[in-house]
């Protein structure tokens, strides 16, 4: 059994009594997107993570992947590819409420957000040209952001009963896509600590319950599916009737 399918909400909010903060009435979930960026070495695939400080409302002192709420003016930002059909069909899959323009800001914010936090422009070189806040640096630089390469891994909605909470995408890709890696990080500074790990380093390292569980999902697949073919299964957790669920999408 997969480690979050079937716990308990009882069983959630105790492994997680450290990374949320509880607070009572209903919350819609947020549109959130996450990237797990994937490095070949040797026989070994890691991924990039980062600490996020003990002075944070949410996930304080954990490592997590680069990521962050999503901004529904990045579906104006021009790209120079979009995402693969197969995967914008996953993101717009029955029951998710998303549209294509939707979809495209998710994904943008994934990439927007690794570099706002890790300093890594994911994209080719090329001249770009956008306004909307938080792509300057693209500009400056001369990185195109692209989609293409981008796959849709996992789903998670945080459960009821959290101060915050989010409809969490994540999404992955290699390093061979980063165009720029700018030598200081990004600017927001969020993330301290950044790291390349193996799959099971980073499982064992201090992650939330959810980002042990879509390592273990993502390791998985890999095994079967080394380059990440477009279209593949992604695992989907919720709660409902007080236990949490994992579909495929």
């Amino acid at each position: 059994m997969n480690q979050m399918e079937g716990m308990t909400r009882a069983e959630i909010d105790k492994a997680e009594n450290k990374d949320f903060a509880l607070g009572s009435g209903p919350k819609r979930p947020r549109d959130a997107a996450t990237l797990i960026l994937l490095d070949r070495q040797g026989g070994d695939i890691r991924v990039l993570l980062g600490r996020r400080s003990r002075k944070h409302a949410f996930m304080p002192g954990r490592f997590v992947f680069p990521g962050g709420r999503t901004d529904p003016a990045d579906s104006r930002v021009p790209v120079a590819r979009g995402l693969h059909p197969q995967e914008e069909a996953k993101m717009i899959a029955r029951g998710t409420r998303a549209t294509s323009a939707r979809a495209r800001a998710i994904a943008l914010s994934a990439i927007r957000e690794t570099y706002e936090e890790a300093g890594l422009l994911i994209g080719r070189r090329a001249d770009f040209t956008a306004r909307q806040e938080g792509w300057q640096a693209f500009c400056e630089h001369g990185v195109e952001p692209g989609l293409d390469a981008l796959r849709f891994v996992a789903r998670a909605i945080t459960p009821p009963g959290r101060v915050r909470r989010f409809d969490t995408r994540f999404l992955a890709a290699w390093r061979d896509d980063v165009a720029v890696a700018l030598p200081d990080g990004g600017p927001t500074q969020e993330l301290e600590e950044l790291c390349w790990l193996p799959i099971d380093e980073a499982r064992e390292a201090e992650v939330p319950t959810i980002t042990r569980t879509v390592l273990g999902d993502l390791k998985a697949r890999l095994a079967v599916d080394p380059e990440l073919a477009p279209g593949g299964e992604v695992p989907f957790y919720y709660l409902r009737r007080n236990r949490f669920h994992r579909d495929l999408l």
